[in-house]
């Protein structure tokens, strides 16, 4: 089965407390939201603590057009990606020796927060001395979803090609997307909970001569799910002035009602139940999302605990999120044999699930 043979992550530069952002919110909306002081509480009640930005707060009292958004973000998410790829190349935490640019056979770069043609990758393949027979794989539009279905993309990728060797690379700028006339709840709560973040993972197939220090998590199947008519759940609104976010209030509860029967099938096809899993690998998606992944699959704090400080320390980072997550459980002493249960959520309405195995 392919393995998961490496991760970083990586944090752009500018680290803002909630309760500063929180401010800055108030000072744009006020006058222009009815009962703010009552939906501010949403900056506390989501139990965030900080968040990275790419920009620093202050960017955000000025008017930026589509334009200017969108080249600054061409140009970080090549800088960022490059930082990432190459701290997951050389991470000697799990290998047990560096890699070359030149020994990557596939990169899978996703990401929803911007748009770039030629795709990003592209663009970071003139900066790193990547093969020029090197096949490129850019996922747009998934989301908070995107983290997972990269590395299920890489996993079809190494069972056809066993040899291969795969980078997945996330980046999302979201704060670069804010809308700082768009005076909606979706706005509101988009602005108390996403943030940015960059990671890349290396996906090894089973002929891939790559060792590693400890035992590493193995993808052994990979489930897929979408929701028919639900465009309206999340995604984006793309207007003159860019990127405005949809986030459906009903979420938590269509995640209560619509993730757990999806999950139990496909633990079922595995000849697995939801109590053998050890870890749960959950994109924190927020406070009330993490409940409803606990409600639906029968789990409790426990189980979140990872995902949780992640969301404190971090904000939703969109794909990069659950890579985040997975960092922190790989960078654990895990035994061989126990299981992880990756997930993630987003527009379409759609979920990713991926059924990991740590082995030596």
């Amino acid at each position: 089965m392919p393995k998961i043979a490496s991760i970083s992550t990586y944090n752009p530069p500018h680290k803002l407390e909630q309760s500063n952002i929180e401010q800055l919110t108030k000072e744009l909306f006020t006058n222009n939201i009815s009962q703010l002081e009552r939906l501010l509480k949403v900056f506390e009640n989501g139990e965030i603590k900080q968040r990275n930005f790419c920009v620093p707060l202050e960017w955000h009292k000025e008017q930026h057009s589509f334009e200017e958004r969108n080249n600054l973000y061409i140009n970080l998410a090549v800088e960022y990606g490059v930082n990432v790829i190459e701290a997951c190349l050389s991470n000697t935490l799990f290998l047990e020796q560096p890699l070359s640019p030149k020994d990557i056979d596939v990169i899978i770069f996703v990401s929803s927060t911007g748009i770039s043609t030629p795709s990003i990758d592209a663009r970071i393949m003139n900066k790193l001395e990547f093969s020029d027979r090197m096949k490129r794989i850019p996922i747009w539009g998934l989301g908070c979803a995107g983290g997972a279905a990269g590395i299920s993309r890489a996993f079809d990728y190494c069972l056809a090609h066993p040899e291969a060797k795969v980078l997945v690379v996330c980046v999302e700028l979201c704060s670069l997307t804010f809308q700082p006339n768009d005076f909606s709840k979706s706005n509101l709560v988009g602005a108390s909970l996403f943030a940015d973040g960059v990671s890349c993972l290396l996906v090894c197939g089973d002929h891939a001569t790559i060792k590693n220090k400890m035992p590493m998590p193995y993808i052994i199947n990979t489930a897929s799910k979408w929701m028919p008519d639900s465009e309206g759940v999340m995604g984006w609104d793309l207007k003159n002035d860019g990127l405005h976010v949809i986030f459906s209030r009903d979420i938590p509860s269509i995640i209560s009602k619509w993730l757990g029967p999806f999950i139990t099938d496909f633990l079922e096809e595995q000849n697995l139940s939801k109590e053998q899993i050890d870890y749960l690998v959950a994109h924190p998606g927020g406070k009330k999302v993490l409940a409803a992944y606990e409600e639906t699959l029968d789990m409790n704090e426990q189980h979140t605990t990872i995902s949780r400080e992640v969301l404190q320390h971090h904000g939703n980072m969109s794909s990069p999120t659950v890579h985040y997550v997975l960092e922190q459980f790989m960078l654990r002493e895990s035994k061989s044999g126990s299981f992880g249960l990756l997930l993630a959520l987003g527009p379409g309405f759609s979920g990713e699930a991926i059924l990991l195995e740590w082995r030596d």
